[in-house]
């Protein structure tokens, strides 16, 4: 099954690569699911596990309400739904670091059901306009995490650290709906955007809040699924993409040279580059599911659910719907700018104070993303206060600056140089570079370019565009690229057509 995506998917040596997530966010409650251990992340190893996350005999969990909470908010972000009933189950399965034999997981029935995540992909070729996707959930479920084995520390031995056991997550399952790894990417960058925004997730991904598992396959255009392949615990974007790259050269080579793809689980390697298989990938029969007798149903009622939403604050989707209403701003530029709350906070101050709320969005998507992406601040502490660009945009708007004599004013504001607040009229008036708009001035420069240019001129009046751009250029050469250009470029036709 795949979903809306499929028609413009790119094949890759013939193949189309089909991709589905599974993303593990730990939820940001002070205390484990079923127990109230600690979660602080860095404390020394087994000093936050209690008796629950032992598993000693006698004890039973009891449910965190933070954390189904916490799920209910994801599910209204991705306009999921909730289920007013759902159950917890064990997965039974032996590793070292999971000291029941087992995992208390949603099975059948998971808290939240559906919903979809919606962004924008860069084209590939890097031009040309972003294109809208979606990305269909089939659910999201509450569970426990396992502990850790530390090997790196003991020679010939490993060690179990149960701090993590326990801890909170939403286990975040989509279709297989994305057809690249820009894609896959793309749609991970999304979903942390949600989880961070509303809250529910640090979003720390070196700390291990939030781990993607990517479950590859590729497949000739209209076949079947093909065998998948999961790669586990991608914790950056940057290895996310290098992992699926690899995958998909890995297993179109094996099916070249007539291998089968077998179903497995895989690691990712930075170093290398390259994936390797860690065990054969088990099915849900493997698991032994079954309800879990110390834990009764979850049940959420309506109430309950109401008085969360009205809890929450305004969601990014929400808030770009309202950037387009409010503000007549493209559904592009919303969306880019409630990438974060910090941006479009940002954004929602200088497009207010300014006036000019597209012009607002072309700076803040252009100079200042420029320079936080090439990581020179971040948006929390930019050196460009809003109030500062908000004045620097009035004086564009108002025909005081050019956009060239603009940027000059936002470098020296970067820099410090309008000292704290950000003085744009005295960076202007310092710098001269306030636009020549008087009118009789101007009408002498451009009398005396015509009169300087007759070749240029005449060219012009026999058809040529270019030479027009030329005479352009020489009355901004004249002024010293002062002239208001829309003012030069009225009066030279005038003065063009009139003689």
């Amino acid at each position: 099954m795949s979903g809306g995506n499929a028609k413009s998917a790119k094949l890759i040596r013939g193949y189309e690569v089909v991709i589905g997530f599974e993303t593990h966010a730990q939820l940001s409650t002070q205390s484990k699911i079923f127990s109230r251990a600690p979660t602080a992340f860095g404390a020394e190893p087994n000093t936050q596990a209690c008796a629950v996350d032992l598993a000693l005999p006698g004890t039973l969990p009891v449910m965190n309400k933070g954390a189904v909470e916490r799920a209910i908010e994801f599910g209204l972000a991705v306009n999921a739904h909730i289920a007013p009933r759902s159950i917890f189950a064990r997965k039974n399965y032996f590793y070292p670091d999971l000291p029941k034999g087992y995992q208390i997981s949603q099975f059948e029935i998971p808290v939240v059901q559906g919903g979809e995540v919606e962004f924008y992909l860069a084209p590939s070729t890097g031009s040309g306009p972003s294109e809208k996707r979606a990305v269909r959930l089939v659910r999201a479920h509450l569970e426990e995490d396992a502990g850790k084995s530390l090997h790196e520390d003991f020679v010939g031995q490993s060690g179990i650290d149960l701090n993590r056991a326990g801890t909170p997550l939403l286990e975040i399952v989509t279709e297989p709906d994305m057809r690249s790894s820009d894609e896959a990417v793309a749609y991970a960058k999304e979903l942390h955007k949600i989880v961070t925004w509303i809250g529910i997730c640090d979003g720390n991904m070196q700390e291990g809040s939030f781990r993607c598992d990517a479950n590859v396959s590729v497949r000739k255009p209209g076949e079947l699924l093909g065998t998948r392949r999961e790669i586990k615990n991608l914790n950056s974007f940057k290895f996310m993409q290098q992992a699926i790259d690899y995958e998909v050269r890995w297993q179109i080579d094996e099916i070249e040279d007539g291998r089968a793809i077998v179903q497995a689980t895989v690691l990712f390697d930075p170093e290398t580059g390259e994936t390797r298989s860690m065990r054969t990938k088990e099915d849900a029969a493997d698991y032994r599911y079954f309800p879990d007798p110390d834990l009764p149903p979850l049940v959420i009622a309506p109430e309950w659910v109401e008085r969360v939403r009205g809890e929450m604050a305004e969601l990014p989707r929400v808030m770009a719907a309202r950037f387009v209403r409010d503000y007549a701003l493209p559904e592009y530029d919303a969306t880019t700018l409630t990438q974060s709350k910090a941006m479009a906070g940002y954004f929602e101050t200088v497009a207010q104070a300014s006036g000019q709320p597209k012009l607002a969005s072309n700076w803040i998507m252009g100079e200042l993303s420029r320079r936080i992406n090439a990581g020179e601040a971040r948006i929390e502490d930019v050196p460009v206060s809003a109030a500062a660009l908000a004045s620097l945009i009035r004086r564009i708007s108002d025909g005081t600056v050019s956009n060239n004599a603009a940027r000059q004013v936002f470098d020296a504001l970067w820099s410090g140089e309008g000292g704290e607040g950000g003085e744009v009229d005295a960076i202007i008036e310092a710098k001269g570079l306030k636009q020549m708009s008087d009118v009789g001035a101007l009408e002498k420069l451009v009398d005396e370019v015509i009169a300087a240019n007759p070749d240029n001129v005449a060219q012009f009046k026999a058809g040529k565009d270019k030479a027009f751009n030329a005479l352009v250029g020489q009355v901004m050469k004249a002024s010293k690229g002062k002239a208001n250009p829309a003012q030069v470029n009225e009066l030279l036709r005038g003065k063009l057509a009139s003689g």
